[in-house]
């Protein structure tokens, strides 16, 4: 019930939105959204998570400003980093972050908002090569 009830101001918001003038992005908004992929990526180094790359969605999507896809050694790590992650952001920024697939623990997504987080196990990763959907042709993955 209570997500319905935020789903529908949630739409209503959006509603209100579209119909409102087209806003800029305001270096805040760039400040709170870095500010996350940082502690992002802090969260998934402290759990160990593998393979970590950062694809910068800026002008290619309108749905989040950066794209994180990382690696756990096994279902239980990939559940724990996700579960972690989620719990250090509602914490530390107050965001409630959409999670799907922790149960399966083969493919995590979390969706903060402006960062969007998939972690993998790493024969999931391996068929789905997701990063190469996304990252310019020829750019070096970055990660550890």
């Amino acid at each position: 019930m209570k997500e319905d009830y935020v789903l529908s101001h949630v739409t209503k918001a959006a509603d209100d939105a579209a119909d409102a003038e087209p806003s800029m992005v305001t270096a805040s908004d760039l400040t709170v959204s870095n500010a996350l992929l940082d502690r992002i990526l802090k969260s998934l180094d402290e759990d160990k998570a593998e393979d970590v790359v950062t694809i910068d969605l800026s002008g290619k999507s309108e749905m989040a400003d950066h794209m994180v896809v990382c690696s756990g050694r096994s279902s239980r790590q990939v559940a724990a980093i996700s579960e972690k992650l989620t719990d250090r952001i509602k914490q530390e920024f107050g965001i409630f972050s959409k999670i799907e697939g922790k149960d399966q623990g083969d493919w995590v997504l979390i969706d903060t908002g402006d960062v969007i987080v998939h972690v993998f196990r790493p024969e999931v990763r391996e068929f789905y090569q997701l990063e190469k959907m996304w990252l310019d042709p020829g750019a070096a993955r970055t990660g550890n």
